[in-house]
């Protein structure tokens, strides 16, 4: 009953009635603590995650006094945070209070993660974004922004907030975003590789904080990497990586990232979320059909739709797309257990979509589950 008089209500209207007055009374309860901080602000359909700890990574091996909050955890010194499920931008009193806790504890620098939704929704309001970097502006969360164009808007007002844009001048929407910078502007340049254009796009922000090319590439040969984010989880005698890509561009970009790697064959496993945007589902299948070997299609956070469906509508894509080896195995588990029972020598499987998250929601009530903890019982099954 609430949620479908909740669905009867402009997302326009909850944001302004709701959501807004919550981040201004947040501000207003810790003081406004990005006052005191240097805020680099990071959003993108892809690679905003990667390229936030790129930067948190290059600031720290200069001796920056940076702190971290993205999609994966908070990082205040020594300490990680969990901020919660399926969540990057927290709610406005939890996001004020940790850059409260940053700021009262001497941090100087803070690289926050930023999705369209906490743009959107007010979740920013009134941080002081240093720097408002877009790594890309493609397809995604239409389920909630409705049309591409609102999307967009949404991801611009991090630009319209921050005194320095930086954008990617290779981006079909470079002209757009450029349009709405406040102040300065830096770009910088895509490349084949998209690890590479996230470099390109860190090292932007961080010699313009005055660190050095030479510092750059001699901190880069230390970056561990982001969990879930195209993570080798091993290599013999067949490779199994876990990535976080649950997006068309992301899966498109990773996948052929993997077949510069010239592996035998590439086993992909993925699912698409429920209850978010459909329109890429059937994407999603055209590019695995033309990228892998094989493809296992399974869960991925279903919510209150059936996973058949939301697995159908993938399925319709891969056959347009006429490609060959389809299985649809809805219990992740045995879809992995397939995969890896699948794969041989030389092969290459990943697992995309779930990465680094602790639980898979099915219904509305949120379950347990590790990706890693999944990979390690299908090893121990294939070796009896």
């Amino acid at each position: 009953m609430l949620s479908s008089l909740r669905n009867l209500i402009p997302n326009s209207l909850v944001n302004t009635f709701w959501h807004l007055p919550k981040a201004i009374i947040a501000n207003l309860s810790f003081g406004f603590p990005s006052r005191k901080l240097t805020v680099i602000g990071v959003t993108g359909t892809s690679g905003k995650t990667s390229t936030a700890h790129l930067i948190y990574h290059l600031l720290l091996s200069a001796k920056f006094k940076v702190a971290l909050i993205s999609t994966i955890s908070a990082k205040i010194g020594k300490k990680e945070i969990n901020i919660g499920l399926h969540v990057t931008n927290p709610d406005p009193f939890v996001l004020q209070s940790l850059l409260k806790d940053i700021a009262d504890k001497g941090y100087t620098h803070v690289v926050l993660e930023v999705t369209s939704h906490g743009l959107d929704q007010h979740r920013c309001w009134g941080i002081n974004f240093r720097y408002g970097l877009i790594t890309n502006l493609a397809h995604e969360h239409l389920d909630y922004h409705k049309t591409l164009k609102n999307y967009h808007q949404a991801k611009l007002k991090l630009i319209k907030q921050a005194d320095v844009a930086v954008l990617n001048q290779d981006d079909k929407h470079f002209k757009l975003a450029k349009s709405k910078a406040k102040k300065t502007l830096l770009p910088y340049d895509s490349s084949q590789d998209f690890r590479q254009t996230n470099i390109n796009a860190a090292s932007v922000i961080v010699e313009d904080l005055g660190i050095s090319q030479k510092q750059i590439n001699s901190s880069l040969k230390s970056f561990p990497g982001v969990p879930g984010r195209m993570e080798f989880i091993q290599t013999k005698p067949f490779t199994i990586v876990i990535d976080f890509a649950h997006k068309p561009d992301a899966l498109e970009a990773a996948l052929k990232a993997f077949h510069e790697l010239k592996p035998k064959r590439i086993i992909s496993v993925f699912g698409c979320a429920g209850l978010r945007d459909s329109l890429k589902r059937p994407v999603m299948g055209q590019i695995s059909a033309k990228l892998s070997d094989i493809t296992i299609l399974t869960a991925e956070d279903p919510r209150t739709e059936s996973v058949k469906s939301i697995n159908d509508q993938i399925a319709k894509g891969f056959k347009k797309a006429k490609g060959k080896n389809l299985y649809r195995i809805p219990d992740r588990q045995r879809a992995i257990n397939k995969a890896i029972n699948l794969a041989k020598k030389g092969d290459l499987v990943v697992l995309f979509g779930k990465s680094h998250e602790r639980s898979m929601c099915f219904g509305t009530i949120e379950y347990p589950w590790s990706e890693y903890q999944a990979v390690n019982k299908a090893l121990k099954g294939k070796k009896k």
